[in-house]
């Protein structure tokens, strides 16, 4: 299968909401998604982007993508987070993922980041060993927090 890695463009923005929707789907979390179009051309392709998105793009179309964004660590300095690395189902297996992978960790390189982080759902066992193959080390002993908008808005009032 022929395709091409390479930076998203504003005409991409259904695609990757589509893709996003998937893994969604696939994760469980099929009502989690509330940004649409307008939000991901406003925070990923205005004046101040907050992410960059590579995309998988292919004959088919967008079969794949990888959305990441800077961050800041205390003890290693600047970061980069892997938000989303997602493959269409019809289309895994052949190479995509790795390609985006690797084109993830080649953009850190180019932006001289000191680490390269991001979260897999536990019961996802084809991305850890993907992940620890390439050399990642998944961390057993933290956790992820979140807090969601109602809560720190209660919490801020």
């Amino acid at each position: 299968m022929d395709y091409v890695i390479r930076l998203a463009q504003r005409e991409d923005i259904p695609d990757i909401l589509k893709l996003i929707k998937e893994l969604a789907i696939f994760e469980k979390e099929p009502d989690a998604v509330i940004i649409d179009e307008a939000i991901l051309e406003a925070e990923g392709f205005g004046e101040r982007p907050m992410f960059t998105c590579f995309v998988a793009d292919s004959m088919d179309g967008i079969v794949g993508m990888a959305l990441v964004f800077f961050r800041f660590s205390t003890w290693k300095g600047k970061a980069l987070h892997l938000e989303d690395l997602i493959v269409n189902d019809k289309f895994r297996g052949k190479g995509i993922g790795y390609a985006l992978y690797k084109r993830v960790m080649e953009f850190a390189v180019e932006q001289q980041v000191n680490r390269v982080q991001w979260e897999v759902l536990d019961w996802n066992t084809p991305a850890i060993d993907f992940y620890e193959k390439s050399g990642a080390k998944v961390l057993s002993d933290w956790n992820v927090v979140h807090i969601h908008k109602d809560g720190f808005e209660k919490i801020a009032s």
